[in-house]
């Protein structure tokens, strides 16, 4: 936005975190994917706060790895493999999984650094040498999970945030996070099957996170994914998982699984998974369509299910019956009816075949309850 914003925010009085919260409640009720859900809350955001650069990450909520990038007038794309790499493997003020952990969740560096923004590696690296000071970051996490995070930039020339920035950011989190989940939900459901015999692809990645090596499969597959980043360069989903590989091989085990999910501009679904080679010099970084079992405990995730939902509804996909589930789970029939009736509700069906068939794709059962039950603090113990 630089100066293109500032020309169009002149004289403009700031809306009210009401209104803001108003408005971003009525923008993923416009069907819009997650760049439009985004672009639509930057116009938000603009009429509440100034900012000089927008970035919104999106997060794979089991592994908190980010899985793409959306900008506005912000850095330029060499930047953003450092800023990846920074975000999930040096120590660095303000990085989302502390800020998730210190339970702050929104926080501007010149605070964080009580006005010494060269205390902070991205800056110095990153921030200053593009012009940028200050930084008002946000997790965007709900009662379903962590589904993005949020950077507003403002121009070194400019006065830092102020604590009322930081108030109407953290007004406003959970239904960023919220509309994030519900795009994130309608790219999912509208996700194109994949062909059987699509190939997995593979690359292998330098330790400075340049492509050293592909094979045809990876190289198409890299080319969608460049286009759903919007980037001539290494997808942001490559990077992390690259980055969360290494941390591992270095002994980390305080980081998750370095693998995500993501869409592709053509709307197939991959999982991303990464793995450092045992020569210590490249990362394996693999691509393959992501099967139904993959998808459904993002779907589950989005819906905002309990994990006793979860259980409820793999037992459903499976064929049993409401008595068949009561005598599983050791709970009465009329508790499954309510946890059925809850569920319906979330997912928007009113037939078990519809709940199936709107989590599953199809009529395979896999699990739902393969990661920490969401809530709980195993999902901001594995951001890095």
């Amino acid at each position: 936005m630089s100066r293109r914003h500032r020309v169009a925010t002149a004289g403009r009085v700031p809306a009210s975190s009401d209104l803001v919260r108003s408005e971003l409640l009525r923008l993923p009720d416009r069907g819009a994917g997650v760049r439009e859900f985004v672009l639509g809350a930057a116009r938000v955001l603009s009429r509440a706060v100034h900012f000089d650069g927008l970035c919104v990450l999106t997060l794979d909520p089991a592994t908190l790895l980010f899985t793409s990038e959306y900008t506005v007038d912000c850095l330029p794309p060499q930047a953003r493999a450092r800023m990846a790499e920074i975000e999930v493997r040096e120590l660095d003020v303000n990085r989302f999984g502390a800020l998730a952990r210190s339970g702050r969740f929104v926080a501007t560096l010149d605070a964080t650094t009580g006005g010494d923004l060269e205390l902070s590696m991205r800056h110095r690296e990153l921030l200053a040498p593009n012009g940028y000071g200050d930084e008002l970051r946000a997790v965007l996490a709900s009662g379903s999970g962590v589904w993005g995070a949020l950077t507003l930039l403002r121009g070194a020339d400019l006065p830092p945030f102020a604590p009322a920035d930081v108030e109407l950011l953290t007004s406003v989190r959970g239904h960023l996070a919220d509309g994030l989940r519900r795009a994130m939900v309608l790219s999912a459901l509208s996700a194109r099957p994949h062909a059987e015999g699509e190939a997995a692809g593979l690359a292998l990645l330098e330790r400075d996170n340049s492509i050293a090596l592909t094979d045809a499969a990876a190289d198409r597959w890299l080319s969608e994914l460049r286009r759903e980043d919007a980037t001539a360069g290494v997808p942001q989903v490559v990077v992390a998982c690259a980055a969360r590989a290494r941390a591992i091989a270095a002994g980390d085990t305080t980081t998750g699984a370095a693998n995500a999910r993501v869409r592709t501009s053509s709307g197939t679904w991959l999982t991303v998974r990464g793995s450092m080679l045992r020569d210590g010099v490249y990362t394996a970084v693999s691509f393959e369509p992501a099967r139904p079992h993959e998808l459904a405990p993002l779907i589950a995730d989005a819906y905002g299910l309990t994990s006793r939902e979860r259980v409820v509804t793999q037992l459903v996909a499976q064929g049993l019956s409401t008595d068949a589930i009561a005598d599983r789970l050791h709970i009465s029939s009329w508790t499954v009816q309510d946890h059925l009736k809850s569920i319906f509700e979330k997912v928007g069906v009113s037939t078990r075949g519809e709940l199936v068939a709107r989590v599953y794709f199809d009529h395979y059962a896999p699990r739902l309850t393969d990661h920490a039950p969401v809530g709980s603090t195993g999902w901001f113990e594995t951001v890095i």
